[in-house]
């Protein structure tokens, strides 16, 4: 299968990459992945997303936006890129079901997902209480007690932010320090709305049966049990992007980010372009994942254009 424009990821930066690259006359193929509509797809209200007066659902936004890609004749093939070979023109992508992609140029926005626990309770209550972004479901813990898991830089920000709506925050943290940074840490102890549970582990996350109401923990050092009660947790242990088949293709920062360069969507390699989540380890979000898959179909045109 050919196409001027491949692009690998159907969330909010896929999609608009194959608008903008569509509209601009190209032959486009979105390849959608495991998961179409990205990890919106497991959003319950987005408030944030400008043009939507009332919160919409994560699935009703990508159902929009793939309504949209399909208005401007994207092609939309259902496959799962399980290897690429951008050593020469054109540029290759295989599928999980044997089909040979090619593309004159590559859009690569797979995309990144949250680090989780594992533990009972967590993926019951995931929307109703439990939450790995702060910025997206924080407003909705006015006045709320919620807790925040992690002892890094991610779990710190996260933390501190959410003491803008909720009455207190308390991190759990298995260790007896903070690996954030130390100015950070500083502004963070100090704040009066923050607790901090030291070399402490949550062990299941328990609920009504339609939201958090408490969490059972362990110490790590006595192995002592206790309950708090608690109206939603936060889960900051980081986030992995999905970029295994990419290794070694393109150049990559050491937690497995894409490299793009300098106020620019291109990676490593002419021709192959990366956005959203997939190249971003520090906003995450559905606007800015749009803003990029936008750049990268605009850069993508201008590239074909100059190499005809």
């Amino acid at each position: 299968m050919e196409s001027d424009i491949l692009i690998i990821g159907s969330g909010p930066a896929g999609y608009t990459a194959s608008i903008y690259a569509a509209r601009a006359g190209r032959k486009t193929a979105l390849i959608i992945g495991p998961q179409q509509g990205g990890q919106l797809m497991i959003t319950s209200f987005i408030e944030n997303y400008p043009g939507f007066a009332d919160p919409i659902s994560g699935p009703e936004l990508m159902e929009c936006m793939r309504k949209q890609a399909e208005n401007v004749a994207v092609e939309m093939v259902q496959d799962t890129i399980s290897a690429v070979d951008f050593s020469m023109s054109p540029l290759k992508c295989i599928g999980e079901s044997g089909t040979e992609y090619c593309g004159r140029a590559v859009i690569i926005a797979t995309g990144a997902s949250a680090k989780w626990l594992g533990i009972p309770g967590e993926s019951a209550y995931r929307g109703r209480g439990v939450s790995s972004c702060a910025t997206c479901d924080g407003f909705f813990f006015k006045n709320k007690n919620v807790a925040v898991i992690g002892g890094g830089n991610t779990a710190v920000e996260e933390a501190t932010y959410l003491t803008n709506f909720a009455r207190s925050v308390t991190l759990i943290h298995r260790r007896d320090s903070l690996r954030a940074e130390k100015l950070m840490q500083r502004r963070f102890l100090d704040n009066p709305k923050i607790n901090v549970l030291w070399n402490t582990t949550v062990t299941e996350i328990i609920g009504d049966g339609s939201r958090v109401t408490e969490l059972l923990l362990r110490n790590v050092l006595d192995n002592s049990v206790s309950q708090v009660p608690i109206d939603g947790v936060f889960v900051a242990i980081g986030h992995r992007p999905a970029t295994s088949i990419f290794a070694e293709k393109v150049a990559m920062d050491e937690n497995g980010y894409i490299i793009t360069q300098n106020g620019s969507q291109q990676t490593s390699v002419p021709g192959v372009f990366a956005a959203g989540d997939v190249c971003d380890p520090v906003y995450r979000q559905a606007a800015t994942s749009v803003g990029q898959g936008c750049m990268a179909a605009m850069e993508v045109d201008r590239f074909l254009s100059i190499n005809v």
